[in-house]
Protein backbone atom coordinates (compact mmCIF):
# COMPACT_ATOMS: atom_id res chain seq x y z
CA UNK A 1 0.00 0.00 0.00
CA UNK A 2 1.18 3.44 -0.77
CA UNK A 3 0.58 7.26 0.68
CA UNK A 4 -0.15 8.05 3.74
CA UNK A 5 -1.62 6.10 7.36
CA UNK A 6 -4.96 6.91 8.21
CA UNK A 7 -6.11 8.68 11.03
CA UNK A 8 -7.13 6.38 13.87
CA UNK A 9 -9.13 7.09 16.95
CA UNK A 10 -9.78 10.57 18.23
CA UNK A 11 -8.01 12.02 15.50
CA UNK A 12 -10.04 10.20 12.74
CA UNK A 13 -13.22 11.28 14.79
CA UNK A 14 -11.79 14.85 15.12
CA UNK A 15 -11.06 14.94 11.22
CA UNK A 16 -14.51 13.24 10.43
CA UNK A 17 -16.16 16.06 12.22
CA UNK A 18 -14.26 19.03 10.74
CA UNK A 19 -15.04 17.55 7.17
CA UNK A 20 -18.66 17.30 8.45
CA UNK A 21 -19.03 20.66 9.41
CA UNK A 22 -17.30 22.13 5.93
CA UNK A 23 -20.13 20.19 4.30
CA UNK A 24 -23.12 21.75 6.51
CA UNK A 25 -21.99 25.07 5.80
CA UNK A 26 -20.59 24.70 1.86
CA UNK A 27 -24.69 23.02 1.56
CA UNK A 28 -25.74 26.25 3.87
CA UNK A 29 -24.43 28.77 1.51
CA UNK A 30 -24.35 26.82 -2.05
CA UNK A 31 -28.06 25.51 -1.57
CA UNK A 32 -31.00 27.52 -0.97
CA UNK A 33 -33.03 23.86 -0.36
CA UNK A 34 -31.00 23.01 2.23
CA UNK A 35 -31.06 26.38 3.52
CA UNK A 36 -35.15 26.29 3.60
CA UNK A 37 -35.11 23.25 5.72
CA UNK A 38 -32.63 24.33 7.86
CA UNK A 39 -34.68 27.43 8.58
CA UNK A 40 -38.09 25.48 8.37
CA UNK A 41 -36.48 23.30 11.03
CA UNK A 42 -35.44 25.86 13.10
CA UNK A 43 -39.07 26.12 13.85
CA UNK A 44 -40.31 23.13 13.94
CA UNK A 45 -38.11 21.82 16.67
CA UNK A 46 -38.88 23.75 19.30
CA UNK A 47 -42.64 23.59 17.69
CA UNK A 48 -42.30 19.89 18.49
CA UNK A 49 -41.56 20.40 22.47
CA UNK A 50 -45.20 21.97 22.45
CA UNK A 51 -46.72 19.39 19.95
CA UNK A 52 -45.87 16.27 21.75
CA UNK A 53 -46.78 14.61 24.33
CA UNK A 54 -44.48 12.38 25.20
CA UNK A 55 -40.43 11.09 24.55
CA UNK A 56 -41.56 8.92 21.46
CA UNK A 57 -43.46 11.70 19.60
CA UNK A 58 -40.72 14.41 20.59
CA UNK A 59 -38.21 11.83 18.84
CA UNK A 60 -40.47 11.52 15.73
CA UNK A 61 -41.12 15.12 14.96
CA UNK A 62 -37.96 15.80 15.37
CA UNK A 63 -36.20 13.15 13.66
CA UNK A 64 -38.62 14.00 10.78
CA UNK A 65 -36.54 17.20 10.68
CA UNK A 66 -33.54 15.82 10.18
CA UNK A 67 -34.41 13.40 7.98
CA UNK A 68 -35.26 15.85 5.45
CA UNK A 69 -31.95 17.77 5.95
CA UNK A 70 -30.25 14.41 5.47
CA UNK A 71 -32.07 13.87 2.40
CA UNK A 72 -31.44 17.20 0.64
CA UNK A 73 -27.48 16.74 1.40
CA UNK A 74 -27.39 13.64 -0.22
CA UNK A 75 -29.69 14.84 -2.92
CA UNK A 76 -26.90 17.63 -3.42
CA UNK A 77 -23.99 15.42 -3.38
CA UNK A 78 -25.56 13.23 -6.11
CA UNK A 79 -26.20 16.87 -7.85
CA UNK A 80 -22.53 17.57 -7.22
CA UNK A 81 -20.77 14.71 -8.92
CA UNK A 82 -23.41 14.66 -11.68
CA UNK A 83 -22.34 18.44 -12.56
CA UNK A 84 -18.85 17.98 -11.71
CA UNK A 85 -18.89 14.87 -14.28
CA UNK A 86 -20.11 16.70 -17.28
CA UNK A 87 -21.93 19.67 -18.54
CA UNK A 88 -23.57 17.57 -21.31
CA UNK A 89 -26.81 15.93 -21.50
CA UNK A 90 -27.34 12.15 -20.42
CA UNK A 91 -29.76 10.10 -19.21
CA UNK A 92 -28.36 8.64 -16.56
CA UNK A 93 -27.72 11.93 -15.13
CA UNK A 94 -30.92 13.18 -15.53
CA UNK A 95 -32.33 10.36 -13.63
CA UNK A 96 -29.84 10.45 -10.96
CA UNK A 97 -30.86 13.93 -10.26
CA UNK A 98 -34.58 13.21 -10.32
CA UNK A 99 -34.54 10.59 -8.23
CA UNK A 100 -32.46 12.43 -5.83
CA UNK A 101 -35.18 15.48 -6.11
CA UNK A 102 -37.81 12.26 -5.55
CA UNK A 103 -36.21 11.30 -2.19
CA UNK A 104 -36.28 14.73 -0.63
CA UNK A 105 -39.93 14.71 -1.92
CA UNK A 106 -40.90 11.34 0.01
CA UNK A 107 -39.04 12.65 2.96
CA UNK A 108 -40.88 15.59 2.81
CA UNK A 109 -44.32 13.64 2.52
CA UNK A 110 -43.12 11.63 5.26
CA UNK A 111 -42.56 14.26 7.53
CA UNK A 112 -45.88 15.78 7.05
CA UNK A 113 -47.59 12.29 8.03
CA UNK A 114 -45.76 12.16 11.34
CA UNK A 115 -46.74 15.56 11.99
CA UNK A 116 -50.01 15.22 11.06
CA UNK A 117 -50.34 11.65 13.01
CA UNK A 118 -49.14 13.17 16.04
CA UNK A 119 -51.32 16.24 16.17
CA UNK A 120 -54.51 14.41 14.93
CA UNK A 121 -53.50 12.22 18.26
CA UNK A 122 -52.70 14.36 20.71
CA UNK A 123 -56.05 16.16 19.53
CA UNK A 124 -58.07 13.20 20.29
CA UNK A 125 -60.20 13.30 17.13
Amino acid sequence: MSGSPKNTGFKRFYYATIYSWQGLKAAYRQEPAFRYEVWGSAVLIPLSFFVAQGPLQLAALISTCLLVMAFELVNTAIEAVVDRAGTEYHELAGLAKDLGSAVVLVSLLIGALIWGAVIWQNQGW
